[in-house]
């Protein structure tokens, strides 16, 4: 219990901490802000006109900047720049260094044009908190600067191909937070520094003369040889072998590169080698799926976790479908790096393993085999939502409104009872249509829920803001990143743009109906919709004119009001699934209400008794 008390003390003064440090350099960055847009704007030479026929600054109400293309803001109705995404405008020019004046700024994203120049050597000062930095696919020159360490935040760093120079700085390994890098097709040579993280081969890919894991191993260079090249340097002699020596060379690597990058891991789980010694370990399990399981079992039953056994991937981890010898299929999960103790997780387990609904994934099992924590979930036949709503194949019939319906209800009956009836309560907080799965009836269940704790060795809400994972893109409240505090109303928001996904058709981000030059999410367009009186136009077209269009406004309606921007104006999820239930009632969907009337909907309520029993 004191260990308990102790680490969230230390959640909170770092959370303190976090806010000082952005609050005291935000609070006043609306002018900045503005003017550093304007700047920008100015610096380049927009080819295409993006810029010039969205970037209007004759305007001085609030969070007017918010609605430019690429720009996404903290707070739709303040002008304080959150993220800027000018990928593939044609831009032309260098690195703008007056991007400096957006101070809140987490997020840039310039690749696909065509900047040129050398990246600032003093880049960490222009953009002291990104959390991720995209410069790929341009023109830079020169050597990467070290100053990029001091990009304490930095969670994905993307510098591939340009014209890069030089080595890559060792002081890059200092970035404790980052997950992916690459600065694959550039010029740069000699030793890969060896990072925390151990990247792919695609990463460092096509460079002329870079060496160290994941590549070939560097050549040591003896005494003899440096003083034959020293010699031979003074002589000049050896000047065109040097040349030819080159030329072989970067075939050679680049040949090395191409057969290393299909050889290294062609089934994709190399990782499972480390698990060699350790498929005796028994699968704990809490339910009887079989009389025994073995770690074993779960690597028979996937090919050793071969990469077309992968039916999904996400933040939490991997999903890899297993058939059992009898036949019996499973969904077993790879989760991403717990730094959570063998003996906390197991607890952890425990706990959601007695996590019974009809609307949730059945937990059935769970494996710690050294590094590696695995989970057994029963298979569900019909796999995501997101996959029968968005498919592939775009030949595919559209969903029915009936079943869709039906799915929104059952996930809202099943997100109801985490929030309001189990014990411990639970937020979910990555809640997409990816994470419910339809069983073999198309009745929805709620997969990953409680799996946020596990990710990171500090609370979530904060780990997930500093290392710039806010979920899947477009399904996150927006008050998520400015108070630092996962809530209820926050997974009300983020089903809410499930809702709208299941009524529109549509994705929560690159909205196929709007204009090309609207670069927005899901949410932002149907603001925008309602603002000039069309929200009628959002509806998916093949299910208008069936007979049910007061109930796809009904519908409409329930969505719109979970993705309010104020949470204390969105319902509560109890509230969200009796609406639902009341638009379905004709259709018998439920036949006995699982969920009792909760005695308190507040978010202070709900988030002390969530801290208590956590």
């Amino acid at each position: 219990m004191i260990m308990v008390l102790h680490s969230r003390v230390f959640v909170l003064l770092v959370s303190v901490m976090v806010l000082l440090l952005l609050g005291c350099t935000l609070s006043f960055a609306t002018k900045d802000d503005i003017e550093c847009l304007k700047s920008i704007k100015a610096s380049f030479e927009d080819s295409f006109g993006y810029l010039n026929s969205s970037w209007n600054f004759n305007n001085d109400t609030e969070g007017f900047i918010c609605r430019f293309t690429g720009i996404d803001c903290w707070h739709p109705d303040e002008n304080r720049v959150l993220n800027i995404r000018l990928s593939d405008m044609g831009l032309k020019g260098v690195f703008p260094r007056d991007i400096i004046k957006c101070k809140s700024m987490t997020g840039l994203d310039l690749s696909s044009n065509k900047l040129y120049g050398k990246i600032p050597s003093d880049i960490a000062k222009l953009i002291p908190y990104v959390t991720s930095l995209d410069l790929s696919t341009n023109k830079f020159s020169g050597e990467i600067p070290k100053n990029l360490a001091n990009c304490s935040f930095l969670n994905i760093l993307n510098l591939d191909h340009n014209k890069l120079t030089g080595p890559i700085p060792p002081e890059l390994t200092l970035l404790s937070r980052m997950k992916t890098f690459t600065v694959a097709y550039n010029f740069l040579t000699g030793p890969i520094p060896v990072f925390r993280t151990m990247y792919s081969v695609d990463s460092f890919t096509n460079n002329s003369a870079l060496c160290g894991k994941p590549l070939d191993q560097c050549r040591e260079t003896t005494k003899g040889t440096k003083t034959g090249v020293i010699a031979g340097a003074a002589v000049g002699g050896v000047t065109f072998a040097a040349i030819g020596t080159a030329i072989v060379l970067f075939f050679y690597y680049r040949k090395v590169s191409v057969m290393r990058k299909k050889d290294d891991d062609p089934d994709g789980n190399k990782w499972t080698k480390s698990l060699n010694g350790a498929k005796g370990i028994k699968v704990s399990m809490f339910e009887k799926v079989v009389s025994r399981m073995r770690l074993n079992d779960l690597m028979k039953a996937t090919n050793s976790f071969h990469k077309n056994n992968i039916i999904g991937s996400g933040r939490t981890g991997t999903m890899y479908i297993g058939v059992l010898e009898d036949g019996t299929s499973l969904l077993i999960k790879r989760l991403q790096n717990s730094q959570h103790s063998d003996k906390e997780f197991s607890s952890e387990m425990a706990t959601l393993g007695n996590v019974k609904h009809r609307n949730l994934v059945p937990l059935l099992g769970f494996c710690v085999a050294k590094t590696e924590r695995l989970l057994v979930y029963r298979y569900m036949a019909n796999g995501t939502l997101n996959d029968n709503l968005h498919p592939v194949d775009d030949a595919k019939q559209a969903m029915e409104w009936s079943l869709r319906l039906k799915i929104s209800i059952g996930a809202a009956r099943g997100f109801a009872w985490l929030h309001h009836n189990c014990n411990p309560r639970i937020l979910h907080r990555n809640i997409s249509s990816k994470c419910i799965l339809l069983d073999a009836d198309f009745e929805p269940k709620i997969s990953d829920f409680g799996l946020a704790r596990l990710m990171n060795p500090v609370d979530t809400h904060l780990s997930t803001f500093v290392n710039g994972e806010f979920g899947d893109l477009g399904y996150v409240a927006p008050e998520y990143a400015r108070t630092l505090v996962a809530t209820p109303k926050g997974d009300v928001y983020s089903f809410g743009v499930v809702l709208l996904e299941l009524v529109t058709g549509e994705r929560p981000t690159h909205i196929t109906k709007a204009p090309e030059t609207f670069k927005g999410s899901l949410v932002e367009w149907i603001s925008q919709l309602s603002d000039d009186g069309k929200l009628h136009d959002a509806i998916d077209t093949s299910l208008v004119g069936n007979g049910v269009d007061n109930e796809l406004f009904q519908f409409l309606k329930v969505a719109c009001n979970c993705v309010l921007p104020t949470p204390k104006e969105r319902p509560a999820m109890f509230e969200v699934y009796q609406l639902l239930r009341a638009i379905g009632e004709r259709y018998n969907f439920t036949t006995e209400d699982e969920i009792s009337m909760p005695t308190d909907t507040s978010d202070v309520g709900y988030l002390e008794e969530l801290i208590v029993a956590r």
